[in-house]
């Protein structure tokens, strides 16, 4: 590829007009910006160890009361995107919340779009216009751009989750903001996964209009994920074993920004995942072993961890266990990527 000029090529007094100006020559920059083949990354392959963390979280508990905090998180960073910039990748951030028996993390809403996976803990519920979404472990719960929601514990002990949200994408749109509500009164009793949505192609017919609400389905029961991926392996006795998570009304991604899914591992299985364009993370619901980047950068998890690992990569998944299988919720930001038409 051809050698272009340096800025250090043009003389002190013409850079020093250009900045003056507030311009910027082009071709000393165009092959950080534009370069060949592959584009530059700096999502790291990284494993969140909950063991590690987890103390932190709980720490964080004592240290900072609810109304000092708002929301207590300990936010998942990843240090190739700036540990101050709170990306997990491009457009993903992610954090571990926790609340203590008898708090409620008072009501708001805001313009990034966030899902929470639940990874500990048993009597919270996540109140989102009015519908009460309860909290069980691998469960994911919509909280969607403009909903409001706040999240309450009546149970014992704490109950910790995986926060994920488009907040770096809006906040790079300069379209991020957040307004306090009063607290919620609640439209029904349970949430819509136990009824409307309780079984897969079945939607209501009551004033049923296709499309006309976004994300209708709050609550996805891990339950549920998880019988279809172990019916799946029944079936099938080799290959990927993957779901994705959509609108159960259109089929569509959860979010246009950030699509989830969930995969299973057989016992002993080893398995390539497709190559992506995007960056993506990986949440351990079950099982413990290893990922592989590129066949260089390789990490072990366990159960509850969190992963990250960056895109135009090789991804291989190993199950550790001879006689168990490993169950995994991942995100990547391939919506998004398939609307810019880059995926």
């Amino acid at each position: 590829m051809q050698q272009l000029g340096t800025l250090e090529d043009l003389p002190e007094s013409y850079r020093n007009e250009l900045t003056e100006q507030n311009l910027v020559p082009l071709w000393p920059n165009m092959r950080a910006v534009l370069p060949p083949k592959v584009p530059s990354r700096k999502t790291r392959t990284l494993c969140w160890d909950y063991s590690r963390v987890r103390p932190l979280l709980l720490q964080a508990g004592e240290l900072t009361p609810m109304e000092k905090a708002e929301r207590r998180v300990l936010v998942l960073a990843n240090p190739g995107h700036g540990l101050n910039n709170m990306q997990a990748t491009p457009s993903i951030y992610m954090g571990l919340q926790l609340i203590l028996p008898g708090e409620t993390a008072p009501n708001h809403r805001h313009t990034p779009n966030a899902v929470r996976i639940i990874i500990e803990g048993e009597g919270a519920y996540t109140t989102v216009n009015g519908e009460p979404c309860k909290m069980e472990r691998g469960d994911l719960i919509l909280t969607p751009s403009g909903k409001w929601h706040e999240h309450q514990h009546e149970g014992q002990g704490p109950i910790v989750w995986l926060d994920v949200l488009d907040l770096p994408l809006i906040y790079q749109l300069e379209g991020s903001w957040a307004m306090e509500g009063k607290p919620q009164e609640k439209i029904l009793s349970r949430d819509k996964s136990f009824a409307d949505y309780s079984a897969a192609g079945v939607v209501p017919s009551i004033n049923f209009r296709r499309g006309e609400t976004d994300s209708p389905m709050l609550r996805y029961p891990w339950g549920k994920t998880r019988s279809c991926l172990v019916e799946m392996a029944e079936h099938y006795q080799e290959g990927l074993l993957q779901v994705s998570y959509v609108n159960p009304e259109t089929g569509a991604s959860l979010f246009p920004s950030i699509g989830f899914g969930a995969l299973m591992l057989r016992p002993g299985e080893t398995i390539a995942l497709p190559k992506r364009t995007t960056a993506c993370v990986f949440h351990v619901v079950e099982g413990h072993g290893e990922l592989s980047v590129d066949g260089s950068s390789v990490v072990a998890w366990n159960e509850k961890d969190t992963l990250s690992a960056p895109g135009y990569s090789d991804i291989v998944l190993r199950n550790r266990s001879a006689d168990k299988p490993v169950f995994m919720i991942i995100a990547d930001e391939a919506p998004l990527h398939r609307y810019l038409g880059i995926f």
